[in-house]
């Protein structure tokens, strides 16, 4: 079993944030592999399903963001999972936009939900970093990263999230290597 958190920021008026696209990696992907209704547990919102034959349980904290920790501690503790079952998908300045990477470990770089899992769970966790690109300043992340994607951005964030979804049972057999190039080749196509 493994357990995937999309971090993002609960309520309307985020869903469209680039802080979000963690909540939309995880809403694409339950899409695609027809994972079952949506239940309110572990301080979120969770959804069980298959890819690739492993069970996968979809974690989106209703916490904020940065109090994500709380939820995915609850949600390790309750499944006596460790650390090396856990997946989080989120949001990337330093990489160009729409560029996807995974990671194992690592530090959280400034991001306060990686911040928080890091204080509730510990850092030796697989990161899925989906490029949302930097405004060029630090003064102006926080009003970048709380703010929506451009309108000229959407093909390109809905080619992003579809090719993540489509190559999700890469990330469930573990085969990160080929998750990035296969995702990669899909956003060329």
């Amino acid at each position: 079993m493994q357990v995937w958190v999309g971090l993002g920021n609960p309520g309307p008026q985020y869903a469209l944030h680039r802080h979000n696209v963690g909540f939309m990696a995880l809403d694409t992907i339950a899409d695609v592999h027809g994972f079952g209704p949506v239940q309110k547990k572990f301080q979120g919102w969770v959804q069980e399903g298959r890819i690739g034959g492993q069970k996968i349980i979809l974690l989106k904290p209703a916490t904020f963001m940065n109090e994500s920790g709380r939820a995915v501690g609850e949600t390790l503790r309750f499944y006596k999972l460790g650390t090396d079952a856990l997946t989080v998908f989120h949001d990337e300045l330093d990489l160009a936009p729409f560029k996807v990477k995974v990671k194992q470990g690592g530090g959280h770089a400034g991001h306060n939900g990686l911040r928080s899992i890091d204080q509730h769970c510990g850092a030796e966790f697989r990161r899925v970093r989906l490029g949302i690109g930097h405004p060029g300043h630090k003064d102006r992340v926080t009003g970048y990263v709380l703010g929506p994607f451009a309108k000229a951005e959407h093909d390109d964030l809905v080619t992003m999230l579809g090719a993540v979804a489509a190559e999700a049972d890469r990330l469930a057999q573990g085969d990160d290597t080929r998750f990035m190039s296969d995702v990669a080749r899909r956003q060329q196509d």
